[in-house]
């Protein structure tokens, strides 16, 4: 009986501190190393601000595999980047049925539930949420993917969903540019959001990459938010599947049953 209250107990206290946040964030940018990503100058500011994944690595190569991973607890054993159609359960899944929303900010996003590969600087196999089936084929949830520069109306309107993505271009996530130029718009774009007297206290912000550029694959990662333990590191090894653990913990939302499911909690990086 004593086992199992301290077991339980230590499950409890896993979870509460996993629970510091009601709403994520997640900013995704593209195709560069670690310690690439720690050179630039924005990038590196946070690590005193927020938490750093220090032993985080990404699912597979190349970008699409690890963009379904972060929502879905799969790659699907994806080997490419071509438009590809899942009738599988996601996220968005597990938000609406525990009655939470979610929101996805696609700059260059045509709308009209575009499935198309690519417009402008958009790129379809950078917005995961697209690549199923149960989104493509029902308007209401096709709406829930709209243009970037929305995303900051809401906010200043504190109008954020539970669950948000926002996915730069083609050029501002690095991707054809170079991860310095990434670095140079998220600070435009993003350091007088993370620095705003109306940045939410229950929010999480989660800052990554797609990918590194070899076969490790170790890419940047930072928890962001007030309850988040400024300066702090882990050096776990974490990845997708443990980040979509720990949202699924924090908004009580249950198991997809992929990787999830036997992947831990982040719990080591927030206030005491």
């Amino acid at each position: 009986m004593k086992k199992f209250l301290v077991l339980l107990l230590g499950t409890i206290s896993l979870s509460v501190q996993a629970q510091n946040f009601n709403k994520v964030l997640v900013i995704v940018f593209e195709n560069t190393e670690y310690l690439n990503a720690l050179k630039q100058p924005f990038f590196s500011s946070l690590t005193k601000e927020g938490a750093l994944l220090t032993n985080f690595k990404a699912a597979t190569h190349p970008s699409q595999g690890n963009y379904i991973a972060m929502i879905a607890g799969s790659t699907f054993n994806i080997v490419n980047d071509k438009p590809i159609d899942i009738n599988d359960r996601h996220l968005g899944d597990l938000l609406e049925e525990a009655k939470k929303d979610w929101k996805v900010y696609a700059e260059d996003y045509p709308g009209n539930c575009f499935t198309g590969k690519t417009s402008g600087d958009y790129a379809r196999k950078h917005v995961p949420f697209m690549s199923f089936v149960n989104v493509q084929k029902d308007p209401a949830r096709c709406a829930k993917i709209v243009e970037g520069k929305e995303f900051f109306t809401d906010f200043n309107a504190g109008k954020l969903k539970d669950f948000s993505m926002y996915i730069p271009n083609l050029k501002n996530d690095g991707h054809d540019t170079g991860v310095a130029i990434g670095d140079k718009w998220f600070k435009q774009a993003f350091d007088s959001i993370l620095h705003s007297p109306k940045f939410p206290k229950d929010l999480l912000v989660v800052v990554t990459f797609d990918e590194g550029t070899s076969l490790n694959n170790q890419i940047y990662t930072l928890l962001y938010g007030a309850n988040i333990a400024p300066g702090s590191k882990s050096a776990r090894p974490n990845n997708f599947y443990s980040l979509l653990r720990t949202y699924e913990d924090g908004l009580r939302l249950g198991s997809l049953n992929k990787n999830d499911v036997s992947a831990p909690i982040i719990d080591d990086v927030w206030n005491k």
